[in-house]
């Protein structure tokens, strides 16, 4: 019976890429081995340890989502153990709904790709212009960017302004103080 796992694994700073990449490599050798399957791999990269591991201070977090038999975890339990590089790893059984969740989301999110690629097909077919996929992209356009420098404007002098009208009204309260 499969389940679905997560596994986190700590690197050394010092071991070099070919390294890290090997042991990575080895760990979906033995997933497909046993008939699992790797889900997600989330590379965070270098961050601060909580506390000094082994002399070190940083290290580089890996976060594996996989479906496996609880047989296939000792296995990659015991690969990482034997691993230099390895900081700390930890292998933890997912909740259910959340994984369930996430898989609706994920498909969810291919069915959309896949309508989008057809949606910008009958566009042009319609005899519309094709800026508007240009637009949906994730940099500014030009157009975008006067925008955000006059925002930036605004919001500079909106304080100033702001000051000049709660000083009459400070004034004010002190005299309301003094009667």
């Amino acid at each position: 019976m499969s389940r679905d796992y997560e596994l986190g694994v700590i690197f050394s700073p010092e071991a070099s890429e070919e390294e890290t990449r090997s042991v990575l490599d080895r760990i979906e050798q033995i997933v497909a081995n046993h008939g699992g399957q790797i889900v997600k791999v989330n590379q965070w990269g270098r961050r601060r340890l909580a506390y000094p591991i082994e002399r070190h201070r940083d290290g580089f977090y890996v976060f594996i989502d996989m479906v496996l038999t609880p047989e296939t975890v000792s296995d990659i339990e015991r690969t990482l153990k034997v691993s230099e590089i390895v900081l700390r790893e930890m292998v933890r059984k997912r909740d259910p709904k959340a994984v369930q969740r996430e898989r609706e989301e994920r498909e969810a999110r291919a069915a959309a790709a896949a309508a989008a690629p057809e949606a910008t097909e009958e566009v042009p077919a319609e005899g519309t212009t094709e800026e508007a996929p240009a637009a949906t992209s994730a940099e500014p356009t030009t157009e975008e960017a006067p925008t955000t420098a006059s925002t930036e404007a605004t919001t500079e002098e909106a304080p100033a302004e702001e000051t000049a009208a709660a000083e009459p009204a400070a004034e004010s309260n002190e005299e309301h103080i003094e009667a």
